[in-house]
């Protein structure tokens, strides 16, 4: 006969049921979810306007990372001092669309060169430009802080008293606080919608400026190219993102990517994709300057120190290659992307080998193109030298490769035995212009065996093999 269990027994055995499965590791309290399912504050940039910056107005920039659009109206953004209260409110109106931007201009200064992109919103808040707070909000009037219930995202950053488990860094004239892409990355190509609720984690300070409204592709930024494509046939001297790889230390941005050698203080590579779509009516920045996003303690090289040299800043990625946007050219010109070159190779020669890549772009094809420079000691205008500034190595060589395909999609399977590679090796002096570029092509064979790089490592084998081997006999205009 079975034995009847009271309900008092029968209760007590459920809470024992309960206690165990909510305390013990049955269950486990689901991670947060790293890609954001809200609107949130995607840029920060309070450097407007002032002595050095790029742009003349602060910016806060919105980003919608779900699948459909969210309606703005009653919503506002506010910001507050490091340790101040939100009393500066800008109201928004209008929509956000589904993986879409909402830029809202901010006030200006005296200083900067460049209008933002036509904006979705504008106020008058000066933000400071190293440290504050920033809150998204489902209302008009002020909010108390991070915690309060009508915040919908928020950002401190600098010396920030209050902000989401930890204050993203202190910012400047010519850095944002920017929230990390949908992979939690910083490459673009996909849109700022990484959100762990700390901020530290979530937001990194960039020199990229890259403020973004209603009309940007919504893919992560304006410029049209992305990291996968800068280094989609390999990364020839396997540089990483480790700071303790100091001679071959990765650097990624939209414009391009880059191996940076902080013992010679100039890229080992520089790698681009070029095609069509990255030309457009965007004048020359001029705007050359230290690279801010390097490691912290490494030396950045400034915009004066080739002065009086005999040597030319040498673009390795060139201005004119990135005209699609101001943001686009103004990449083009951080020291760490320059070396120093002598001015009949980088206004003659290396000049014209430019011009024709462009040439071959605007034709239909896409190029993936990597140069640099080899050796230690150059000839300027002014005579031979092994270093400028402070320590600038001079190299005595400038190569570069440019493979050129057709354009379409899964480049590195497209590339066969019969893909045309273009590989050229420079003088770095002034008798480098006493022949055309196309005397000076090599096979990538050649420039291999200089560099010790390896160039097309996602290309099979057996195709890297037979094209390496050639030498261009292509027409050269």
């Amino acid at each position: 006969m079975a034995r009847k269990i009271s309900n008092k027994k029968l209760s007590l055995l459920f809470l024992s049921l309960v206690l165990f499965f909510s305390t013990g590791n049955f269950f486990s309290t689901p991670a947060h979810a790293a890609g954001a399912s809200h609107v949130v504050i995607s840029e920060v940039y309070g450097g407007g306007g002032n002595s050095g910056a790029f742009y003349k107005n602060d910016y806060i920039e919105l980003y919608n990372p779900t699948d459909s659009a969210v309606n703005l109206s009653g919503w506002s953004v506010q910001y507050a001092s490091a340790s101040g209260s939100f009393t500066n409110i800008t109201n928004l109106t209008g929509s956000i669309g589904a993986h879409q931007y909402y830029l809202i201009k901010q006030a200006s200064g005296t200083g900067g060169t460049a209008n933002l992109p036509s904006p979705n919103a504008t106020g008058t808040i000066n933000l400071s430009a190293s440290s504050g707070k920033v809150a998204l909000a489902k209302v008009t009037s002020s909010v108390s802080g991070s915690r309060d219930l009508n915040v919908i995202d928020f950002i401190g950053y600098g010396s920030a008293n209050d902000y989401e488990a930890a204050s993203a860094g202190t910012t400047s004239a010519t850095t944002s606080a920017e929230r990390k892409n949908d992979n939690g990355g910083t490459a673009n190509g996909l849109g700022n919608g990484w959100d762990t609720n700390n901020n530290s984690a979530d937001i990194t300070v960039t020199a990229s400026l890259d403020p973004q409204s209603s009309t940007s592709s919504g893919t992560g930024s304006e410029p049209t190219v992305t990291e996968d494509d800068h280094l989609a046939l390999g990364n020839p001297s396997g540089a990483t993102t480790s700071t303790s790889n100091s001679t071959n230390y990765l650097m990624t941005k939209p414009q391009y990517d880059l191996s940076y050698n902080d013992s010679k203080r100039t890229p080992n590579w520089v790698s681009w994709h070029l095609d069509a779509d990255d030309s457009g009516s965007t004048p020359r920045q001029d705007d050359f300057r230290a690279d801010t996003s390097l490691p912290t303690g490494w030396y950045e090289v400034t915009a004066s120190e080739f002065s009086g040299s005999g040597f030319d800043r040498g673009h390795m990625c060139p201005s004119a290659d990135r005209t699609s946007s101001i943001a686009d050219n103004s990449a083009t010109f951080f020291m760490t992307n320059m070396i120093p070159q002598a001015p009949n190779n980088n206004q003659i020669t290396w000049a014209d080998l430019e011009s024709y890549s462009r040439e071959l772009a605007a034709a239909g094809n896409e190029l993936y193109i990597i140069s640099g420079g080899y050796g230690m000691g150059g000839t300027g205008s002014n005579g031979y030298r092994t270093t400028v500034g402070n320590g600038v190595v001079v190299p005595a060589q400038t190569w570069k490769v440019i493979v050129v395909l057709p354009k379409g999609d899964n480049d590195a399977s497209r590339v066969s035995t019969a893909t045309r590679v273009i590989a050229v090796v420079v003088p770095n002096d002034q008798t480098a212009s006493s022949k055309p570029w196309s005397s000076y092509r090599v096979s990538v064979d050649s420039i291999e065996t200089m560099t010790g790089f390896n160039f097309m490592s996602s290309v099979p084998t057996s195709v890297q093999d037979a094209i390496e081997a050639k030498v261009d006999n292509g027409p050269a205009n």
